[in-house]
């Protein structure tokens, strides 16, 4: 994946030249881990877990990622049941609430970690700019920082030991096959539109599916929920009973965990409207169909994702954990991954690997130049495309709620497990 570093006119040896490399921590890193042979496990979803990225990290620190994919269920699982399968979490702030009191994640030093002070507000003070308004839901910064390095409890302030050290996060919305729809699409109530009987889809992640059918229900004026990400058994039950009665009436062609499964369904054109992720647009754009991750009128539901080191981690398996947090915050794997359509927690840095037309596209929502390509390089856009919702503020702005877990949270993935069976 070199090229990107050549595109952007910064070769290996400027890079080196500039500091940028060596403000990264990775300068003559490589022989002393190879050295070491340290093999780190990670475990996480299928949004980051790139091969290319272990790849590179072993090519610039001489480290071996066992990456692990699984879907958001199985990941919290593990990382709540199987404490000594893994070394890194790399999971999402909504999990926070579920695996952090299990004991089997250590608080982290973030006067270890380089480029703390240049991570998105968003992670540090929950503000994207000083006027933004926190959206509902689990926001990262109230999962995000403990008291000390034997922190229980989360704490609303810069304590100086965090929870996950963040790397990417993003604004979801509903997928369309606009070729196959035809007509424009501007709010979340269109996932239920009976013109869709048997086209549309919905993921099977409790967690997150009950945050889209809020925005679903909101939108529809069924339900004015006081807190989406916090909702009461009443809530619920009527949130449950409206997607009942709609799966009962053949709404849906399927659900799905994994984004691989949500690519095959839009890109064959079974469904034509659903939940979708960030890299499975890229992949159906990839494949030459027609996908927009489509703007709506009520806003978006976001996550963000971070890196969680296992309780178990010490000594030199501690530092190279750090060092390739460190390295993956220095910016070619944000470059990398915004080329998904994700946001990189250090924007500052990602920048420097990515051309200005792509930085213009994916962040800054201007016209495209050139063509815009997928991290493997397969032409996602040409000449003239402006990014669907446009800019990094628009579409970070217009956050209505964040992915969560409730106090309700064991009641609703009962009701949950009940419409799925239903």
């Amino acid at each position: 994946m070199t090229r990107y570093t050549k595109r952007n006119g910064l070769s290996r040896r400027t890079m080196l030249k500039s500091g940028v490399a060596a403000a990264a921590g990775t300068l003559a890193a490589p022989m002393v881990w190879a050295q070491s042979n340290i093999v780190l496990r990670q475990a996480g979803t299928g949004v980051s877990a790139f091969n290319e990225i272990a790849e590179k990290a072993f090519e610039d620190l001489g480290i071996t990622l066992e990456m692990t994919a699984l879907d958001s269920d199985a990941v919290t699982q593990r990382v709540a049941t199987q404490p000594d399968s893994f070394d890194i979490a790399d999971i999402e702030y909504w999990i926070c609430k579920k695996v952090w009191p299990t004991g089997n994640l250590q608080a982290m030093d973030t006067s270890r970690v380089l480029n703390y002070d240049k991570i998105a507000g968003t992670f540090r003070t929950g503000k994207l700019t000083l006027a933004s308004e926190i959206a509902q839901g689990t926001a990262p910064h109230t999962v995000g920082f403990v008291e000390g390095v034997d922190g229980t409890d989360f704490v609303d302030n810069e304590s100086g030991w965090m929870t996950l050290i963040p790397t990417i996060y993003n604004a979801d919305t509903l997928g369309i096959r606009p070729d196959l729809i035809g007509r424009p699409i501007s709010n979340w109530s269109e996932l239920l539109n009976p013109e869709f009987a048997g086209k549309a889809s919905i993921l099977d992640i409790s967690s997150i599916g009950i945050m889209d059918m809020a925005m679903v229900c909101e939108s529809m004026g069924e339900i004015t929920y006081a807190d989406k990400g916090n909702m009461t058994r009443e809530e619920i039950d009527k949130t449950m009973a409206i997607f009942t009665e709609a799966k009962k009436n053949g709404q849906f062609r399927a659900f799905w965990k994994s984004f691989d499964e949500s690519v095959n369904l839009m890109a064959s054109g079974e469904v034509v409207i659903q939940s979708m992720w960030s890299p499975a647009i890229t992949a159906v754009r990839a494949q030459g169909v027609p996908c927009v991750y489509q703007p709506l009128e009520e806003g978006y539901r976001s996550w963000g994702g971070g890196m969680g080191l296992a309780a178990s981690l010490e000594g030199a398996k501690l530092d190279a954990a750090y060092e390739y947090i460190n390295w993956y915050l220095s910016g070619w794997v944000g470059g990398f991954l915004m080329r998904q359509g994700y946001y990189s927690a250090v924007p500052e840095t990602s920048k420097l690997f990515m051309s200005d037309d792509e930085w213009g596209y994916w962040y800054e929502g201007k016209e495209s130049q050139g063509e815009i390509v997928s991290p493997s390089g397969q032409v996602l856009e040409g000449p003239g495309a402006v990014r669907d919702g446009g800019s990094f503020l628009e579409r970070m702005g217009a956050v209505a709620c964040w992915n969560s877990v409730m106090d309700e949270n064991q009641y609703m993935v009962r009701k949950w497990n009940e419409f799925i069976a239903a």
